[in-house]
């Protein structure tokens, strides 16, 4: 006969079935397979060698910064707190240093001219570099040449420029005074008069900074958009009316960069000062950071020094602090509005 096959049964609804079991493969040391082929890794291992070799690249920059950067601003906090030469050990004088600075009639007026500098160089520099922008956006000929010539005295070192103008300014043998005699003008003191040797670092600056704001402001200009434009046009709005309502607001964002950058720029000049002046004549060209200078490596009075400088840190992170606070204040008030209206 032949073989009958097995009857199939279903198991009884109240026997219960037993969970699947997966075997997990046993892991060796490091947590790697030992039964995985030599030459292949976990994701464990590769993510460990990955940061690795990540951390092996980033240190030689992460030292630099902390070396150049991080404790150097650390050591000179503390010397701020100390008196010292930098040849005899140092001592602890806690306070004093800036008790002295607010008594230094010359730390005093080493911030009013630093004070005059940056309300004279900032809205200067930024107002010349909008009416050179504005003219230079337009289809004219030799534009590039234009742009380039303006530009360029922003490449040339302030050292190379003070130089330059220390022979230019002579008031005996220099060029500007000869112009002037060939006019009827009589001589000038320029960088050698206290009343004129501030306002001399002031045009050389302008000079040489106002093709950077050229340059910002033009890129800014050439990416207003055209339709705002074109539609302002056939509006009827004429020119001033123009670079009032749709230019200018367009430019908000870089103009407060350029507020901003022109502002940290001014009280943190040196070079020019430190070729040309020297701080005089009688004081009249002394700078906050030539004055710190002065007292660090002139006069060997570095914890002095320091606390000039720690002041002068102060006065730049409310200076880059003011733009937030007032966006928030904005954003703040037009929120309230906001809800005020929604209320109603």
């Amino acid at each position: 006969m032949p073989r009958l096959p097995t009857p199939v049964t279903l198991p009884d609804r109240g026997e219960k079935r037993r969970p699947r079991t997966w075997a997990r493969p046993l892991l060796g040391k490091g947590g790697t397979d030992p039964d995985a082929p030599p030459g292949r890794h976990t994701p464990r291992r590769r993510l460990r060698q990955e940061t690795a070799t990540a951390w092996a690249f980033v240190a030689p920059s992460v030292l630099v910064i902390l070396g150049l950067s991080v404790v150097p601003v650390v050591w000179s906090l503390l010397l701020s707190f100390q008196a010292d030469d930098l040849v005899t050990p140092s001592r602890w004088v806690g306070l004093d240093n800036y008790r002295a600075l607010a008594q230094d009639p010359h730390f005093d007026q080493a911030v009013r001219n630093t004070i005059v500098y940056t309300v004279l160089y900032v809205p200067l520099s930024i107002g010349f570099g909008l009416l050179l922008a504005l003219a230079l956006n337009r289809r004219i000929r030799l534009v590039g040449l234009y742009r380039t010539l303006i530009f360029v005295p922003f490449v040339i070192s302030a050292a190379a420029q003070g130089v330059l103008f220390s022979f230019i300014l002579d008031p005996e043998f220099g060029a500007a005074n000869a112009v002037l005699d060939k006019i009827g003008i009589s001589p000038q003191g320029f960088l050698n008069d206290p009343g004129q040797a501030l306002a001399a670092l002031l045009a050389i600056s302008l000079w040489s900074g106002t093709g950077f704001c050229v340059v910002v402001l033009l890129a800014a200009l050439q990416d207003v958009p055209p339709s705002l434009i074109e539609a302002a046009r056939l509006d009827g709005a004429g020119r001033l009316r123009l670079l009032r309502h749709v230019v200018l607001p367009s430019l908000g964002p870089v103009m407060t960069f350029l507020l901003l950058w022109q502002a940290i720029t001014s009280l943190q000049v040196f070079d020019l000062v430190y070729v040309t002046t020297k701080g005089g004549p009688l004081g009249s060209t002394t700078v906050i950071v030539y004055f710190i200078w002065e007292q660090a490596f002139k006069n060997f009075t570095a914890g002095y020094g320091a606390a000039a400088a720690y002041a002068l840190a102060l006065a730049l992170l409310v200076l880059a602090g003011l733009p937030r606070l007032t966006r928030g204040l904005r954003d703040r008030a037009r929120a309230d509005q906001h809800l005020e209206g929604a209320a109603r």
